[in-house]
């Protein structure tokens, strides 16, 4: 039992520096590629479609255990821990308080995704009616 306990400290953690992340890309002091870059992770942290699926046997978590944390490692790796520290209290306080929704934000990722299905799509019909 005190691995589950574990596990879910470390779930609750992630879910803490995922969102301080979010909070940190929108400061106007993180240099612009770090913005980028946390932008990116973020938006791939919070959306609903994966790189690899997950009912794929082993392979369908493997972007959500190595690829979130090893995003989320050099997005802070970026940004000054001056800030990080100041966005982890403002996430801290904010996920205290309830659980912070983004609709626009899952909006956006999910009109993102469906863009580029809809380019996939177009591009293999072209390539298979030639």
């Amino acid at each position: 039992m005190a691995i589950f306990a574990a596990w879910k400290q470390q779930a609750r953690q992630l879910k803490l520096e995922t969102y301080a992340i979010y909070l940190a890309y929108r400061d106007p002091r993180v240099p612009w590629y770090a913005r980028l870059f946390a932008a990116g992770v973020v938006a791939y942290a919070f959306s609903p479609i994966d790189l690899i699926p997950d009912p794929i046997p082993i392979l369908g978590y493997l972007d959500d255990l190595v690829l979130v944390p090893l995003g989320l490692a050099l997005a802070l790796k970026m940004i000054p821990p001056e800030i990080m520290a100041e966005c982890r209290q403002k996430a801290q306080t904010r996920l205290s308080e309830g659980q912070p929704t983004h609709w626009i934000a899952a909006g956006v990722i999910i009109a993102v995704w469906l863009f580029l299905a809809a380019l996939t799509i177009i591009g293999l019909f072209n390539i298979f009616q030639n």
